[in-house]
Order: structure tokens, then C-alpha cells, then sequence
């Protein structure tokens, strides 16, 4: 059984993967705020347990049995993002500090419970996959919005980025997963979009944000 430490670097391992599985000791040190030794540590420990590919100054990269209890991790917190929101009735802003702690909870049949009472959710409240059992994980093929036409009809279905900043920003704007945004103008000068959306008949989105919408 890993320790709830070492679920974190293999969560971060994960995510920090580049599409050949690699990271380095750096990024994944600044990613967890650890020091490059401490993080070099862990990951030597990892290595021993078959976890990580490590070889000293390489890249690292998930063994097989790594990744999967790497996308277990993420299955447990993304699982409990949606129980909260759909269930409980929190806001997509509120549950990913609740989920980073119950994510650790060494108990499969829980999950698998929470998994059948919700009907075996494919995407967590932010429009992210929740991997299966099995730890696979599904590809959504998303667009960014910045990548839309004038013109163009889309429906957001995800985000890049799930801070709490950004969540409230788009709650302040009536914009959630499955809002169809009509893109109404495109400034050639920033990249800002203007769109159109129920209730909303003309609003501007900066090109960072529009960057970090996802659509379909």
C-alpha cells in the first residue's frame, strides 16, 4: 500500500508526463514544492518498488505498474469531485481540496460504490476523464475555444486549468460545462474572443481564457 506521499508523486508524475511519459526531477520537485533532493529521494524509492523508471540524470518516466496506480489516484479524486457536486450538491470550486484528502482512502469497494451510485460517471465536474478500474484513462479529443472560427457553434466540455481563481471567474460569468457559446467576433490584434451564450448576447473572453476552455 502506498503512503499518501507517495500516491502524491505518482499523481504528479503523471501529470507532469510529456507524451512519451518523461519528466524530470526539477519539474516534479517544483511541482510538489519539495527540494530537488527530497524529490530524488522519493523517486529512488519509487524506482526500488518498481514504480518509476529512474536512472541518475535521465528523464524519469512511470513504470506500467506505476501509471496505473498513478491513474488509480487520480480515479479516486475525480470520482469524489463528482459525488460532491452531484450528490452533495457542492460547487465545481469547492471540492478539490475535500477530494485531495478522501483520494488516499485505501478502500476499493468505497469507490466502486460511489462509482455504481452515480451511474459510472465518464468525466469528473471540470469536463476531466475519470480512468476506469483498470486505471485506463479515455481520451476526450477536445478543441480549445481560442481554436474556433467565427462563426463556430461550441459546447464547452472541459477545462485546462481548474483553479479556484478561474472557477469563480467563469461562475461570475454564467459559464459551466455544457454552455453553447456562438463565437461572434475574433481580434485579430490579442486573440480575444466575443461571444454569445444564453442570457450573455455579447461577451468578451481574453485569449488566456479562451486558451483554457475546452469544447466539442
Amino acid at each position: 500500500m502506498a503512503t499518501p506521499t507517495e500516491e502524491n508523486y505518482l499523481k504528479a508524475l503523471l501529470a507532469l508526463a510529456d507524451p512519451e511519459g518523461r519528466t524530470t526531477i526539477s519539474k516534479l520537485g517544483e511541482a510538489l514544492q519539495v527540494s530537488t533532493p527530497s524529490a530524488n529521494s522519493m523517486v529512488r524509492k519509487l524506482s526500488e518498488r518498481g514504480l518509476v523508471d529512474y536512472q541518475k540524470y535521465q528523464p524519469l518516466r512511470l513504470t506500467e505498474a506505476g501509471r496505473k496506480a498513478a491513474a488509480l489516484v487520480v480515479r479516486k479524486h475525480r470520482l469524489t469531485e463528482m459525488f460532491l457536486v452531484d450528490v452533495m450538491g457542492f460547487g465545481w470550486e469547492e471540492v478539490h481540496t475535500i477530494a485531495e484528502q478522501i483520494e488516499h482512502v485505501d478502500s476499493p469497494d468505497f469507490f466502486a460504490r460511489m462509482d455504481k451510485l452515480m451511474g459510472h460517471p465518464r468525466i469528473d465536474p471540470h469536463g476531466s476523464p475519470i480512468p476506469d478500474a483498470e486505471g485506463s484513462i479515455d481520451d476526450l479529443h477536445h478543441r480549445r475555444l481560442d481554436e474556433c472560427l467565427v462563426g463556430e457553434t461550441a459546447t464547452i466540455s472541459g477545462l485546462d486549468h481548474s483553479s479556484n481563481d478561474f472557477l469563480h471567474y467563469l461562475n461570475g460569468r454564467d459559464l459551466s460545462l455544457r454552455t453553447e457559446l456562438t463565437i461572434e467576433k475574433k481580434e485579430a490584434y490579442d486573440g480575444s474572443l466575443t461571444v454569445s451564450y444564453p442570457g450573455h448576447p455579447r461577451e468578451v473572453l481574453s485569449k488566456v481564457v479562451a486558451s483554457k476552455l475546452l469544447v466539442e
